[in-house]
Formats: C-alpha cells, sequence, structure tokens
C-alpha cells in the first residue's frame, strides 16, 4: 500500500482488528522508509448500485460522495464522523434490502435526512436545504416548523 506520506510502496502491518461496523477490518501500517504510521481499512467489495438522478442520468453509487455532503451538512456540529459513517452505513443496508440495484436518488436522500433528523436538527435542515432545493426563507420555515412543533 502506497504511504500517504512519502509514497513508498512498502509497508508493514503493526495491527489488525475489525472495524467498528463489523464490516471492515482496520489496519495500522508503518511505512517501511520513512517509519511514519497510518491505517488502511478493508471492506468486502460491494454490489454496485446505480442511482437514477432527478433528470433521469444513471451513475454509480459512491460511498464517498454520500459521506461528503452528510459531513458539509454537519460542519461544525456536534457530530462525530462514525456518526456521519453510520448514516452511509443505514442507506447501505436499505439498498441492500432492495431486489432492484437501480435506485432514485430522492430515495437515498430521504434516507440520509431520516438519520440526520434524529442526529441533528440543524444538520437536517442544511441537508434538506441543498436536497430539496430550497429558493426562499419560506421554504426554510415550511421544513423547521414541524421541527419545532415537534412532528
Amino acid at each position: 500500500m502506497k504511504c500517504p506520506f512519502c509514497s513508498h510502496l512498502g509497508d508493514k502491518v503493526v495491527d489488525s482488528r475489525e472495524g467498528k461496523d463489523g464490516e471492515s477490518i482496520r489496519r495500522r501500517r508503518e511505512c517501511l522508509q520513512c517509519k511514519r504510521r497510518f491505517t488502511s481499512y478493508e471492506r468486502i467489495e460491494e454490489i454496485q448500485f446505480m442511482v437514477i438522478k432527478k433528470d433521469g442520468k444513471r451513475e454509480l453509487f459512491e460511498r464517498q460522495k454520500a459521506l461528503k455532503g452528510i459531513l458539509a451538512s454537519c460542519q461544525k456540529r456536534p457530530v462525530s464522523m462514525a456518526e456521519c459513517q453510520d448514516i452511509v452505513n443505514d442507506v447501505l443496508f436499505k439498498l441492500y434490502q432492495k431486489a432492484d440495484r437501480e435506485i432514485q436518488a430522492e430515495e437515498i436522500g430521504e434516507i440520509i435526512m431520516d438519520g440526520l433528523k434524529k442526529l441533528d436538527k440543524v444538520a437536517y435542515v442544511r441537508f434538506a436545504s441543498v436536497y430539496r432545493d430550497f429558493q426562499d426563507a419560506s421554504d426554510f420555515l415550511g421544513e423547521v416548523k414541524p421541527l419545532i412543533d415537534g412532528k
């Protein structure tokens, strides 16, 4: 594996353990050249899902792209990386339950919003504002009012 610090290709595994989600292996590695340590993760190769966008285009589901959107909405909020990854894991879990490997982007967005709503209301509204393409303050009010009313 290529060292993220010096780009050397030689390393040794110092420690291996099961990831927190139980679906990955976390490995601590030490570069044989610069002696710095870094972490890598191994996962089972996942079944590919096609996301059908609003405009009808299809693209592969990318875990990192979903995580990036969640992280952006959680910026400067008391939400951990692990909690954000749990939302993406929940999306994948729900996708694996379906027989169809083509999923509407709206369905993925709703799963993410459900997770964010339980986790952090501000992050939820931030994500919803981009996902639902809010155009003015009334769109925000329409989303925030049920949160305030406790619905």
